[in-house]
């Protein structure tokens, strides 16, 4: 009789967890569904650069000539070190992604910091670059820039339109990492769920990527 008590007790302990597990959302599923959410937006993302890319391209192939002058103006040495930074960034984030998998949780915290740095630092030579072209009058509308031939005041208007708006998502996702730093001193992110982490690391490897294309088109088109 106490065996049958017993059997019936690990009975309705099995069927609780079951209960338990139905109704709690599938961890794999909700993985899954988070990382192709994830895809989609880059892809969007993707589209919207494209478009920019295209329209470089075309402008390019009417004044050829004027891009290569303007281009040249353009600080080589300041571009190719914010090049090196985010190539640097996404290995550490990628590293990041890595420990906290091995369950390292310091360690992650340790890359993810160096990613955010990394973010920083390019920020500020963008910075100091922009302002050198500021100086010498070059900047949207500006007289000195408006005595300039069309294609070099078109090759501007693209500079500064595409790498703003690079540089705003550098910034988102230095504050999207921000969050994930967080995250991970209060163990909402783990080595069992680091779904966050990731799809942040795949956001941050896209900004890494368009600059990868931004770099050749805008300094090294001489």
């Amino acid at each position: 009789m106490e065996s049958l008590d017993a059997t019936n007790i690990t009975i309705e302990q099995e069927v609780k967890k079951e209960a338990k597990h139905i109704s709690d959302p599938h961890q794999h599923k909700d993985a899954i569904g988070a990382k192709i959410g994830m895809w989609l937006f880059l892809f969007t993302e993707l589209l919207l650069f494209g478009g920019l890319f295209l329209l470089y391209m075309a402008y390019r192939l009417q004044y050829t000539k004027d891009f290569i002058i303007a281009g040249q103006e353009l600080n080589l040495i300041l571009g190719t070190v914010n090049t090196i930074i985010l190539l640097t960034s996404s290995l550490t984030m990628a590293l990041s992604i890595a420990a906290i998998q091995r369950g390292k949780k310091s360690l992650s915290i340790f890359y993810l910091i160096s990613t955010i740095g990394f973010a920083l630092a390019f920020l500020v030579i963008k910075y100091f670059e922009w302002t050198a072209k500021f100086h010498h009058g070059i900047y949207p509308n500006a007289p000195e820039l408006l005595s300039k031939p069309n294609g070099e005041i078109i090759f501007y208007a693209m500079y500064y339109s595409m790498t703003g708006l690079h540089a705003l998502h550098v910034v988102i996702g230095a504050i999207i990492l921000l969050f994930m730093l967080v995250f991970l001193i209060r163990n909402k992110i783990t080595k069992g769920d680091y779904i966050k982490l990731e799809n942040s690391g795949l956001y941050w490897h896209l900004v890494d990527l368009i600059w990868i294309f931004l770099f050749p088109l805008f300094y090294l088109i001489h």
